[in-house]
């Protein structure tokens, strides 16, 4: 396993714990302690002129309460269109993580899985869209996505913008390259000091039933969802590559499509212990070659590989073996591109995103009136 070069994987002092509530909202910070943050970060501003002002006011409401869908939800029965599956509650309490320059926020809450029993942080990043009137009935698609590195207890493609992420795809939906997509950031790891490869370890938390269960369903529970596999695809980068790439085709019929970053390519936990039938459950040449036989349904992988990191033969290699009949594999080759973050959303730019915007499903505005 590669180690992932981005993210700040550091223990908190205020990591979940088991056994809490199944949705809730981050303790906050004291507001002495986070009016000291932001004095701290005005100061260090200062030199920034204007663009300390601007800077201060996406900091200022850390830690505060956040909700999602402004616009009416409860449509009558008879209103909903067919596809679309309106939020089924309860609603999790969600507390603001930051803010991005086009007033889109990242909340962050607590899940406890009711299939897994696992709890963890999730956070959430909503387009602009979706608070829009004309698509007050439509279905959003939805990519989970999964860091690298530990994974736990932050995922760093929510603990902030600094990456740029949720701003490609702003970007991308603007230019009509990219669907406005639902970005939903789970943890991947039970702890700090093992992967988990994303999967039910015999013996070890069911991080594969919180991944591919839990998180799904706490999606359901606050967006509108699709409520087919069309609407629903992963994103992961390192080992948050492998779950992601790995839950795609085990659960082909939930999931249509995957963006896997400088990927592992079989189960490599030492939590295995050798326990071989376990791990080919877990493993995508197994999978894929499953899928194969069977005939379907057809999943699509778009490898990304940098051409400063490890992999690209590995990728290739599985592109030649398993790149046929239902599963569909692309590689986006990112020119001097490294092992982490910023690499990964520079090949989404490039064209990643915009792959798999064409084959999942979009929202539907409503028509416009005279």
């Amino acid at each position: 396993m590669q180690q992932d070069q981005q993210g700040d994987d550091s223990p908190r002092a205020d990591s979940p714990k088991a056994g809490g509530p199944t949705t809730g909202g981050r303790r906050g910070r004291p507001k002495r302690r986070r009016r000291l943050v932001i004095g701290t970060l005005a100061l260090l501003l200062v030199a920034g002129g204007g663009g300390a002002a601007y800077m201060a006011g996406l900091f200022s409401d850390i830690g505060e309460p956040v909700s999602f869908g402004k616009i009416q939800e409860s449509a009558a029965a008879e209103d909903i269109r067919p596809g679309v599956l309106m939020p089924t509650g309860p609603k999790a309490r969600f507390s603001r993580a930051s803010r991005l320059p086009d007033g889109t926020q990242i909340a962050v809450t607590t899940l406890t899985g009711a299939k897994s029993g696992f709890t963890g942080d999730v956070w959430v990043w909503v387009p602009k869209e979706y608070d829009e009137p004309r698509y007050a009935k439509s279905a959003f698609p939805v990519l989970i996505s999964l860091p690298g590195g530990r994974g736990y207890p932050k995922n760093y493609w929510g603990t902030g913008p600094g990456l740029g992420l949720q701003q490609a795809v702003i970007d991308g939906a603007r230019e009509g390259t990219s669907l406005p997509f639902i970005l939903v950031m789970p943890v991947i790891n039970a702890d700090t000091k093992n992967h988990f490869d994303g999967s039910d370890i015999p013996g070890q938390p069911k991080m594969g039933t919180w991944m591919a269960d839990d998180v799904p369903d706490f999606t359901k529970a606050n967006f509108r969802t699709f409520t087919s596999r069309d609407g629903w695809a992963f994103m992961g980068s390192s080992s948050g590559g492998f779950g992601a790439f790995k839950h795609v085709l085990k659960y082909p019929e939930r999931f249509k499509a995957v963006i896997a970053s400088g990927v592992d390519f079989v189960p490599d936990s030492p939590l295995w212990k050798g326990n071989r039938q376990a791990m080919d459950e877990n493993n995508p040449e197994k999978l894929a070659d499953k899928l194969i036989k069977a005939g379907g349904p057809d999943v699509y992988i778009n490898f990304q590989i940098g051409t400063k990191e490890s992999g690209r033969d590995l990728a290739e290699k599985f592109m030649k073996q398993y790149g046929k009949g239902p599963v569909h594999t692309r590689l986006q080759v990112i020119q001097d591109g490294e092992h982490n973050g910023k690499s990964y959303v520079r090949g989404m730019r490039e064209g990643s995103l915009a792959w798999i915007s064409k084959v999942l499903r979009a929202p539907t505005p409503e028509p416009a009136v005279g």
